[in-house]
Protein backbone atom coordinates (compact mmCIF):
# COMPACT_ATOMS: atom_id res chain seq x y z
CA UNK A 1 0.00 0.00 0.00
CA UNK A 2 1.35 3.45 -0.93
CA UNK A 3 0.54 7.45 -1.98
CA UNK A 4 1.74 8.32 -5.46
CA UNK A 5 1.93 11.66 -6.78
CA UNK A 6 0.88 12.13 -9.84
CA UNK A 7 0.14 15.32 -12.54
CA UNK A 8 -3.36 15.08 -12.70
CA UNK A 9 -4.98 14.35 -16.27
CA UNK A 10 -2.03 11.66 -16.58
CA UNK A 11 -2.92 8.34 -17.40
CA UNK A 12 -4.04 6.45 -14.50
CA UNK A 13 -1.10 3.86 -13.27
CA UNK A 14 -2.63 -0.01 -12.54
CA UNK A 15 -3.72 -0.42 -8.77
CA UNK A 16 -3.63 3.74 -8.51
CA UNK A 17 -6.37 3.53 -6.11
CA UNK A 18 -8.29 7.08 -5.23
CA UNK A 19 -7.08 10.09 -7.32
CA UNK A 20 -7.48 13.14 -4.71
CA UNK A 21 -7.16 16.68 -6.66
CA UNK A 22 -4.70 19.06 -4.63
CA UNK A 23 -5.63 22.25 -6.25
CA UNK A 24 -7.15 25.36 -6.06
CA UNK A 25 -9.74 25.20 -9.15
CA UNK A 26 -11.59 22.31 -11.09
CA UNK A 27 -10.06 21.73 -14.46
CA UNK A 28 -11.01 24.26 -16.82
CA UNK A 29 -13.63 23.42 -19.48
CA UNK A 30 -14.13 20.09 -17.53
CA UNK A 31 -18.12 19.31 -17.20
CA UNK A 32 -17.65 17.95 -13.12
CA UNK A 33 -18.99 14.56 -14.72
CA UNK A 34 -15.87 13.94 -16.42
CA UNK A 35 -13.35 14.92 -13.81
CA UNK A 36 -12.95 11.01 -12.73
CA UNK A 37 -13.24 9.51 -16.21
CA UNK A 38 -10.61 12.46 -17.60
CA UNK A 39 -8.05 11.12 -14.82
CA UNK A 40 -8.18 14.51 -13.09
CA UNK A 41 -9.52 13.26 -9.95
CA UNK A 42 -11.84 11.27 -7.80
CA UNK A 43 -12.40 13.72 -5.15
CA UNK A 44 -10.76 17.12 -5.31
CA UNK A 45 -8.95 18.49 -1.81
CA UNK A 46 -7.86 22.33 -2.37
CA UNK A 47 -7.24 22.00 1.57
CA UNK A 48 -3.97 20.19 0.36
CA UNK A 49 -3.22 22.87 -2.02
CA UNK A 50 -1.42 26.63 -1.93
CA UNK A 51 -3.69 29.45 -0.98
CA UNK A 52 -4.51 31.57 -3.72
CA UNK A 53 -1.56 34.31 -2.78
CA UNK A 54 1.37 31.33 -2.41
CA UNK A 55 -0.51 29.79 -6.01
CA UNK A 56 0.78 33.30 -7.64
CA UNK A 57 3.97 33.04 -5.90
CA UNK A 58 4.46 29.73 -7.20
CA UNK A 59 3.66 30.42 -10.60
CA UNK A 60 5.85 33.44 -10.73
CA UNK A 61 9.05 31.14 -9.37
CA UNK A 62 11.95 31.59 -11.86
CA UNK A 63 15.10 31.37 -9.46
CA UNK A 64 16.07 28.98 -6.64
CA UNK A 65 15.44 31.76 -4.46
CA UNK A 66 12.12 32.12 -5.50
CA UNK A 67 11.25 29.01 -5.38
CA UNK A 68 12.41 28.86 -1.43
CA UNK A 69 10.52 31.27 -1.25
CA UNK A 70 7.29 29.79 -2.42
CA UNK A 71 8.69 26.53 -0.45
CA UNK A 72 8.36 28.64 2.77
CA UNK A 73 5.38 29.92 2.61
CA UNK A 74 4.06 26.39 1.54
CA UNK A 75 4.96 24.62 4.37
CA UNK A 76 3.96 27.03 6.47
CA UNK A 77 0.45 26.73 5.36
CA UNK A 78 1.26 22.90 5.53
CA UNK A 79 1.67 23.01 9.43
CA UNK A 80 -1.42 25.28 10.42
CA UNK A 81 -4.01 22.36 12.16
CA UNK A 82 -6.72 21.96 9.60
CA UNK A 83 -3.62 20.72 6.79
CA UNK A 84 -1.08 19.28 9.11
CA UNK A 85 -3.78 16.96 10.37
CA UNK A 86 -4.86 15.73 6.33
CA UNK A 87 -1.31 15.04 6.08
CA UNK A 88 -0.68 13.31 9.07
CA UNK A 89 -4.28 11.33 7.96
CA UNK A 90 -2.95 10.52 4.71
CA UNK A 91 0.34 9.39 5.88
CA UNK A 92 -1.37 7.09 7.48
CA UNK A 93 -3.84 5.93 4.98
CA UNK A 94 -0.69 5.17 2.61
CA UNK A 95 0.36 1.93 4.81
CA UNK A 96 -3.29 0.94 4.59
CA UNK A 97 -4.49 1.58 0.82
CA UNK A 98 -3.61 2.93 -2.37
CA UNK A 99 -3.88 6.58 -3.59
CA UNK A 100 -2.94 8.87 -5.84
CA UNK A 101 -2.49 12.82 -5.35
CA UNK A 102 -1.48 15.58 -7.31
CA UNK A 103 -1.60 18.58 -9.35
CA UNK A 104 -1.77 20.25 -12.95
CA UNK A 105 1.78 21.28 -13.60
CA UNK A 106 3.87 19.70 -16.01
CA UNK A 107 7.06 20.43 -14.10
CA UNK A 108 7.07 18.55 -10.97
CA UNK A 109 10.33 20.15 -9.42
CA UNK A 110 8.57 23.59 -9.65
CA UNK A 111 4.74 22.35 -8.32
CA UNK A 112 3.70 22.12 -4.30
CA UNK A 113 3.48 18.35 -5.64
CA UNK A 114 7.02 17.80 -5.00
CA UNK A 115 6.69 19.39 -1.56
CA UNK A 116 3.57 17.10 -0.98
CA UNK A 117 6.05 14.59 -1.10
CA UNK A 118 8.31 15.47 1.20
CA UNK A 119 5.46 16.48 3.78
CA UNK A 120 4.32 12.89 3.28
CA UNK A 121 7.63 11.47 3.59
CA UNK A 122 8.25 13.70 7.11
CA UNK A 123 5.15 12.11 8.05
CA UNK A 124 6.02 8.60 7.48
CA UNK A 125 4.20 7.90 4.46
CA UNK A 126 5.04 5.06 1.94
CA UNK A 127 5.09 7.45 -0.95
CA UNK A 128 5.92 4.94 -4.56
Amino acid sequence: MSARIVQLGTQRLPGEGLRIGTVRRPPRGVPKSGFASGNWYDVWYPNLAPSVETMKLGQSVGSDKEWAAFSKKYRAEMNEPGASRSLDLLAALSHQTNFAMGCYCENEARCHRSLLRELLRERGAEIT
